[in-house]
């Protein structure tokens, strides 16, 4: 931290801080937004006087829900609608030479730049090389030209097999100011790519730190089904249609056996653009296997938010998900939970919150076995939920301490000096 500290001081000092936020933020991912929420949050709290800014996937989305300005991430957003096939192309090509000068120019005109959670260090699921991990490595390689602080927290990191994503993400990560990650898992996959990660930390995932509704133990013949658009991972681009097939067909055999043995449903997504589409085949399906069932045996409402998300949860007994942050809002809440996850970074989530035997993988559910997971849960539901207090407030002040570290390494107090940089022009504020 010393050598990227001292490097980091060859910018001037400002008495108001710029602070840019970076990432898919504003697309529709629950998870996403819950950890910019959590971030933006701490900025208010702690560095009030931060003037705050995104450049981001949901552009529109962040200005009207947060109040900060935002551009979009990617230059082609703005100018690919309604085009032919052939003249989208033509703009995402020349867009990647207009985003080189873009990301550079608006992090320059940052102190700090900070990447508020998800997997930007992970492939796995399907990702290309010159899509976001090359936005991810413009982003921290114009940070070390233009000595602005770029800060990976609590970011998730796995193996990647692609030589050019990997080397696109490897270089993302030697150039930031500040990594951490959001479990143990990701940092040994970073050491095992080569990086030198002796000065970097672990701290919980952002989503732990969006505040908890009032605890309900919400109603326990209702169950929370949080489905994906599952079709593998990086690797598995030749069979993704069979992969997706496969996970909806047991999703669908495991909802027809709560619907006969009497439960109720709540289904759900965790990404409005990409999951509704499997909620509805997931329904129609069962208005067609019991056309007796009433509609309040079944519910499917939208999902837009990690509030909304949370909502859904909160009414059920019990949650079986497959998103990654539909499990932690789920875990965040003390509701029993499943997980059918779809890389190991699950099974280190639900080890460290004291529910290791009741995880299983996408690509491979045991519909069997998991009713048999489902029923001993049930039977085991006050114990499961006191170990889950317990790990959520120990997740509480781990994000409390990552904060203070933060605040120490990216907000040092002002130096004095004759040659300042007077502050630009604000165009917002957190709040």
């Amino acid at each position: 931290m010393t050598r990227r500290a001292s490097a980091a001081r060859r910018k001037s000092p400002r008495t108001t801080p710029r602070v840019g936020v970076f990432g898919l933020l504003g697309s529709g991912n629950s998870g996403n937004e819950g950890s910019m929420e959590t971030i933006l949050a701490y900025l208010r709290d702690a560095h009030p006087d931060a003037v705050v800014d995104a450049m981001c996937g949901g552009w529109e989305r962040v200005r009207a829900n947060h109040g900060i300005d935002a551009i979009p991430l990617f230059w082609y957003e703005r100018h690919d609608q309604q085009r032919s096939a052939v003249t989208a192309g033509v703009l995402k090509a020349a867009g990647k030479a207009i985003d080189v000068l873009r990301t550079a120019s608006w992090v320059r005109k940052h102190d700090v730049v900070i990447v508020p959670g998800a997997g930007v260090l992970e492939a796995t699921l399907p990702t290309r090389p010159w899509g976001f991990p090359f936005e991810m490595f413009l982003l921290s390689a114009s940070g070390k030209l233009f000595a602005t602080k770029v800060a990976l927290v609590s970011v998730g990191a796995n193996l990647i097999n692609k030589r050019a994503t990997r080397w696109l993400s490897n270089s993302t990560a030697r150039l930031a100011f500040y990594r951490s990650y959001r479990d143990s898992g990701s940092r040994d996959a970073m050491q095992q790519r080569g990086l030198d990660t002796s000065g970097d930390h672990v701290f919980p995932d952002l989503v732990f730190g969006i505040p908890t509704p009032p605890y309900n133990p919400g109603d326990v013949q209702t169950v929370g089904i949080g489905v994906m658009a599952y079709y593998g991972g990086n690797d598995d681009r030749l069979r993704a249609d069979q992969i997706h097939v496969d996970y909806v067909e047991k999703i669908i055999r495991f909802t027809r056996w709560l619907i006969d043995n009497g439960y109720k449903l709540r289904l759900f997504g965790g990404d409005s653009k990409f999951d509704e589409a499997v909620v509805q085949q997931i329904l129609n399906d069962l208005r067609t296997y019991r056309p007796d069932v009433g509609p309040e045996r079944v519910v499917a409402e939208p999902v837009s938010s990690i509030a909304d998300l949370m909502s859904e949860m909160s009414m059920a007994g019990t949650v079986i998900a497959t998103r990654y942050h539909n499990v932690i809002s789920a875990l965040k809440l003390c509701k029993p939970t499943i997980s059918l996850g779809y890389s190991e970074k699950f099974v280190t989530l639900m080890t460290d919150m004291g529910l290791a035997e009741f995880c299983q993988f996408a690509y491979s559910i045991d519909v069997d076995q998991l009713i048999q997971q489902f029923t001993e849960m049930q039977s085991r539901r006050e114990q499961l939920q006191r170990t889950m207090i317990e790990r959520n407030a120990a997740n509480a002040r781990g994000l409390d301490e990552q904060f203070a570290l933060l605040s120490d390494l990216l907000f040092p107090p002002a130096e004095s000096s004759s040659a300042s940089v007077e502050p630009e022009p604000a165009r917002g504020s957190v709040g």
